[in-house]
């Protein structure tokens, strides 16, 4: 049972019984994690929360923070939505092998599989391929189901073994199989797209808002019995991500699904700076236009993609793949204090 549930605080200690057994166990998800990237030849590090910018994806809202230097005028900081910016400088400075237990924070996302403060496994391979992070992921998510001792991954009445062989499908297969649609016939044609979902678009809808409005149809179809690795993704729906050296409209991310649940968002990294910064500002435009809010770019980040090598990289939702090792029905069973809200 969790607070909101019963209407008390997570402190009361009928409640923290409760949960208790799935917080244990999320501890030891953590430790046979932090062992697997030891064993692996990761070093650890600790990426500050604050920076100067919270992330550019056009959806994605941070929490300001204002900083009062001594003797010189407020300015605002971001807490990170992600540890990928100050990551990918320590792959400039030399680092080859590194992975992060992040505490992350991302403003307006709430509910039974979403904490507005929530922890983020992110690691990256210098000179890796993003297939080589895919099977980390793998590596992992078998790691977390072996620790939370249930041998499936469970949610909603749905199960996933890892241990399975798992799928690989591209984001134009899952199209065509789970939504009857050709995606390629349709890339940047919003009302060819909308037309072949049969959705009327609103008049301020963008192609990439058509696409996310039929991805999340799919996505429960995703990861049942074993997991599923999605791959290919168009390259406006990848802004971080490189795009494909033998098609160019499609970008080297994936996704890893298990019980319709998304557990993991992979790269091979794009190390462009111009691009990058074009992607970024574009982003930004979109963000002005539907939020009314734009966030800075890290000027710092962009030049040190100059000399940061190529790189793949992984973002994981910790509290999620423990919640789906623990059998558990709400993300709050497993953080031991909860957001406040």
């Amino acid at each position: 049972m969790t607070s909101s549930e019963s209407g008390r605080p997570f402190w009361h200690a009928d409640i923290h019984t409760d949960r208790r057994p799935f917080l244990i166990g999320r501890n030891r998800v953590k430790a046979a994690l932090r062992c697997w990237f030891a064993d692996q030849g990761f070093t650890e590090v600790e990426c500050g929360a604050v920076q100067m910018s919270p992330g550019n994806e056009t959806h994605l809202h941070g929490f300001p923070v204002l900083w009062r230097p001594e003797g010189a005028a407020e300015q605002t900081r971001y807490l990170h939505t992600s540890p990928e910016f100050a990551a990918k400088k320590l792959l400039a400075a030399g680092e080859t092998r590194i992975v992060d237990f992040a505490r992350v924070w991302r403003n307006g996302e709430q509910g039974p599989l979403h904490s507005p403060e929530f922890t983020m496994v992110e690691w990256y391979r210098a000179g890796a391929d993003w297939t080589e992070v895919m099977v980390d992921t793998l590596a992992l998510a078998r790691t977390a189901q072996a620790a939370g001792d249930n041998g499936v991954l469970r949610w909603q009445g749905r199960s996933c073994d890892a241990d399975a062989e798992p799928d690989h499908i591209s984001v134009a297969e899952a199209f065509s199989i789970h939504a009857g649609i050709d995606l390629a016939a349709c890339l940047d044609d919003r009302d060819a797209l909308a037309a072949a979902a049969g959705l009327t678009p609103r008049a301020d809808d963008t192609w990439s808002d058509i696409f996310s409005r039929i991805i999340v149809t799919i996505e429960p179809k995703l990861g049942r019995d074993r997991l599923t690795f999605l791959t290919h993704y168009p390259v406006c729906e990848a802004a971080l991500a490189r795009p494909c050296p033998d098609d160019p409209r499609w970008a080297e991310r994936f996704e890893a699904y298990a019980c319709g649940v998304e557990l993991a968002n992979g790269f091979g990294e794009l190390t462009d700076p111009a691009e990058q910064q074009r992607r970024f500002e574009a982003d930004m435009d979109e963000k002005e236009r539907i939020y009314g809010r734009r966030y800075p770019i890290d000027e710092d980040f962009l030049a040190a993609l100059t000399f940061m090598p190529p790189a793949s990289g992984v973002a994981l939702g910790f509290d999620r793949l423990a919640l789906l090792a623990l059998g558990g029905t709400d993300i709050r069973q497993v953080i031991w204090t909860p957001f406040p809200g």
